[in-house]
């Protein structure tokens, strides 16, 4: 686990160039993925807080609605503190709350994808066992979901707890830490990176089944195939392709970067500051997780999509009512 952007972790002699790219650019590019989730998730919550649990899919999905809302309540304070307000204080907030709640949220909708994932290859794959029975029962749904909470705060609470030491000198998170504290992020940080490789690998092997399955299936049943693979496409390997392209590079770039803060004295200045750029680069794309989660809703879920469209159509309506009285006539109607 790496705190977001803390000082004192980019080398001495970086240039003003990729100095720009941490200092400027990120934190604009920050601030539209905020603006931008803001309303997509407001939207989604808005939504999914008025229908009803009835189906395990739905538990897992508002469990990462609310995930993604706790994520993208730590963007405004990074975004402050890379543009440098707040001083000192608002870095130790940074370093002992928000770092530690944006990887409590993404390692948290990391395991609802995963549960996703194995939800979806139980119904379509496994539809007629007893195991798939149990699992998409509601309460069951419910449990795992507050057992998943429950696990990821265990292991990520005490970096908020442990990061008790007085300011120091130089500024920097893990100087924040006590002796435990460092014990205990390295455990978390092992932890949540085996999270990540675990919900890959079984996402994996669930839409390879799926995408098995479903093309046997259309395959013997010759009617309408083309039209229905391609719906069956969209709705099941959503999740998998925002999965790949925000938190893969990461997690793949977590390798180089790690060794690089374990082993500087074995690589150069340039090397080591070439490889924070990176990770802040593929760290934000797991930051963008935030945006494209609503993607997922979309496909997944049904009763997402036509209240979204229901909503939609009833703003167009509204939009197109003529202001001559005429209020029975849209364009909708002809």
């Amino acid at each position: 686990m790496d705190y977001i952007n803390t000082t004192q972790t980019e080398p001495k002699n970086s240039t003003n160039v990729n100095s720009l790219f941490t200092k400027q650019i990120l934190p604009v590019l920050y601030t539209i993925i905020c603006l931008c989730a803001f309303i997509l998730n407001g939207l989604a919550a808005w939504i999914f807080f008025r229908v009803p649990s009835s189906s395990a899919l739905v538990v897992y999905l508002k469990n990462m609605v609310v995930a993604d809302i706790l994520m993208l309540f730590t963007y405004p304070w990074r975004v402050m503190c890379d543009l440098g307000y707040g001083g000192l204080q608002l870095k130790l907030i940074v370093c002992r709350y928000t770092a530690v709640l944006f990887y409590l949220s993404m390692y948290t909708g990391i395991t609802f994808m995963s549960l996703i994932s194995l939800e979806r290859y139980l119904k379509i794959v496994c539809s007629t066992s007893s195991v798939s029975s149990f699992l998409h029962r509601v309460p069951v749904a419910k449990t795992l979901a507050l057992l998943t909470w429950g696990v990821m705060m265990f292991f990520m609470l005490p970096n908020t707890i442990l990061t008790n030491q007085p300011m120091p000198d130089v500024f920097s998170c893990m100087a924040l830490k006590s002796d435990l504290g460092r014990r205990w992020h390295e455990i978390s940080a092992h932890f949540n990176v085996g999270i990540f490789w675990v919900a890959f690998l079984l996402m994996v092997f669930c839409y390879t089944s799926i995408a098995c399955h479903v093309y046997r299936s259309y395959k013997r049943v010759q009617r309408n195939s083309c039209e229905a693979r391609r719906r069956s496409n969209r709705s099941i390997f959503s999740l998998l392709a925002v999965f790949v392209f925000c938190f893969v590079p990461y997690h793949v770039c977590r390798v180089p970067y790690t060794y690089s803060q374990r082993h500087k004295d074995d690589l150069s200045n340039h090397s080591c500051f070439i490889l924070f750029q990176v990770k802040e680069a593929t760290l934000f794309l797991s930051a963008l997780n935030v945006c494209l989660d609503p993607v997922i809703y979309f496909f997944m879920c049904r009763t997402y999509r036509e209240s979204l469209l229901q909503k939609m159509s009833s703003v167009n309506r509204k939009n197109k009512r003529p202001s001559n009285g005429l209020t029975g006539f849209s364009i909708s109607n002809v």
